[in-house]
């Protein structure tokens, strides 16, 4: 009889949804707090000469500087922030798929479970280790238990249902490493692009300055290049930092990836040479 695919659990539902609300709500917030930092922290009246945010900033004060730096501002400001929320919501995940141990130490333990063939130990392992990884290994186990409870089984059609059982498992537990990987890959382009237009408005603003009649508006010129300036250099920040991440993180993931494909052939490779 042919095996019922797989669905995804209550559980796995519930958690998708809940990081759907969690991605919706972050980037919500980040572009609120980004608004109120620009406002209300760096539009202060103590940063500006006269207490009066609509005059130059003070000497030496970045603040200022940075708030009239245009309305770009508080979006780039949203932008960085979802990078910060984002990776460390991707660095937890992650490290609770890994489990409660190191996971290059626990694949060598299911290794060495494996070639005393203690089979049972190495579940216990995995139920030890807990995360995504031992749960891909543990399912391996388990049809492993199953296949070999079978003896009249063809030994080749077993070792492919294992391997069709660790790769189906898999293929439920990796999606959820990946979530939310897709907005901040697409910050890096974002980032890029928001900085663009704030240096477009202040180059407007500044050849606005220049085309006024007589002698060139040497504030508001000054205003604009410092707005264009800033702007750029905050959208290149938040691009390279979603650039990090984003490889750190899936460097993560490839490595996770790579421990269960090493346990999982381990697995497969030992039911195959017991049972020639």
């Amino acid at each position: 009889m042919a095996n019922a695919p797989k669905t995804t659990s209550p559980a796995k539902q519930e958690s998708g949804n809940s990081s759907n609300v969690f991605a919706s709500l972050a980037i919500i917030i980040c572009f609120i707090i980004g608004f109120l930092v620009w406002r209300f922290v760096m539009g202060n009246a103590e940063n500006f000469i006269d207490n009066n945010p609509d005059n130059q900033p003070k000497p030496g004060n970045y603040l200022g500087m940075v708030y009239h730096a245009g309305a770009v501002v508080p979006v780039l400001l949203g932008l960085f922030l979802m990078v910060w929320v984002f990776s460390i919501e991707r660095f937890i995940v992650i490290g609770k798929a890994s489990g409660t141990g190191n996971v290059g130490n626990f694949v060598r333990k299911i290794q060495g479970f494996l070639k005393s063939q203690n089979i049972d130990a190495a579940v216990a392992e995995c139920d030890k280790q807990k995360g995504s990884v031992a749960n891909v290994i543990k399912a391996g186990l388990l049809k492993y238990k199953d296949v070999e409870a079978n003896p009249g089984l063809d030994a080749e059609k077993s070792s492919l249902a294992i391997q069709k059982e660790i790769e189906e498992t898999t293929a439920l537990e990796m999606p959820m490493l990946e979530k939310n990987l897709n907005v901040i890959a697409t910050l890096v382009s974002i980032g890029t692009l928001t900085g663009l237009l704030g240096t477009v408005t202040g180059m407007i603003k500044a050849f606005s300055a220049l085309a006024t009649g007589g002698a060139p508006d040497s504030a508001k010129l000054a205003n604009g290049i410092s707005e264009a300036l800033i702007n750029t250099a905050t959208g290149i920040a938040t691009s390279t930092f979603a650039i990090v991440m984003y490889n750190i993180l899936t460097a993560k993931i490839d490595k996770l990836t790579y421990s269960i494909d090493e346990a999982g052939f381990s697995i497969v490779q030992t039911y195959a040479a017991n049972h020639k």
